[in-house]
């Protein structure tokens, strides 16, 4: 499993919102490649990205952030969520060298956006999930649809895509753990990949999603815990490490 920071950009600079509010953002640095410096530096495998107010408006607004840490680190994994919502856009983020986009919106407003995406780009699509009480949240978490989670991860099994990052946005940014039950009831309702997203905020809730011992969680997204210091990259990347080799042997 890879444990993989969350670098969240608004207006430029690197924050982190409680439940998806806008105006509940923390600041943590205004250099947003630097701050990808430091987690590579960590020894994480991947980053995952969140423009932010392109989540709310709809198309990309902190490209050039993105692009930046892209071109700064081009062997890393990268992948990059938030107004993503039209092939041109998907077509820019690759050209930037982002390895995966994410479609979130659009993925629940027109699913069959994501079979095209991924046939245009193959390998290169992950569908982002949000939930509320196992149903699908959309626009910036400001919208709860009628979907079930479990009912729509199953409708993208067909189309090639990479991963889903499930996310339980009453948990996100409240630092309590993630909803690891739900997690890995999608994990094992579906033949795609999960990254469980929102909430984690030690090494106990890495542990707790090891523990489950689900093959289809393949990756947590982490933010605000490392950035206030109750989690550790390093140490939870080892955890995950010692997890795998483990259970090979």
């Amino acid at each position: 499993m890879l444990i993989i920071p969350a670098i969240d950009l608004k207006d430029g600079a690197c924050v982190r919102l409680r439940q998806g509010l806008m105006d509940d953002a923390t600041v943590f640095s205004d250099d947003p490649v630097a701050m990808a410096a430091k987690w590579v530096e960590a020894g994480c495998r991947r980053l995952h990205l969140v423009d932010l107010n392109g989540a709310f408006e709809g198309k990309p607004v902190n490209g050039g952030a993105v692009t930046a840490i892209a071109k700064h680190y081009p062997d890393l994994p990268i992948q990059i969520g938030g107004g993503i919502r039209s092939l041109e856009t998907i077509e820019e983020y690759v050209k930037a060298g982002v390895s995966y986009v994410i479609i979130g919106t659009k993925a629940v407003k027109e699913p069959e956006f994501v079979a095209e995406a991924c046939r245009a780009f193959p390998g290169k699509v992950i569908v982002g999930l949000d939930a509320k009480d196992g149903f699908v949240a959309t626009d910036g978490w400001a919208e709860v649809s009628d979907i079930q989670v479990i009912d729509l991860a199953k409708r993208f099994e067909a189309d090639g895509v990479s991963a889903i990052v499930y996310t339980d946005i009453a948990k996100d940014g409240m630092m309590q753990g993630c909803n690891v039950e739900a997690t890995a009831a999608l994990a094992n309702a579906t033949s795609i990949p999960v990254i469980a997203s929102g909430g984690i905020h030690n090494l106990g809730d890495i542990q707790t999603l090891l523990d489950t011992t689900t093959p289809g969680i393949i990756g947590a997204i982490t933010g605000r815990a490392i950035y206030e210091g109750t989690l550790d990259v390093a140490v939870a990347q080892a955890l995950c490490d010692e997890t795998a080799a483990s259970r090979k042997r």
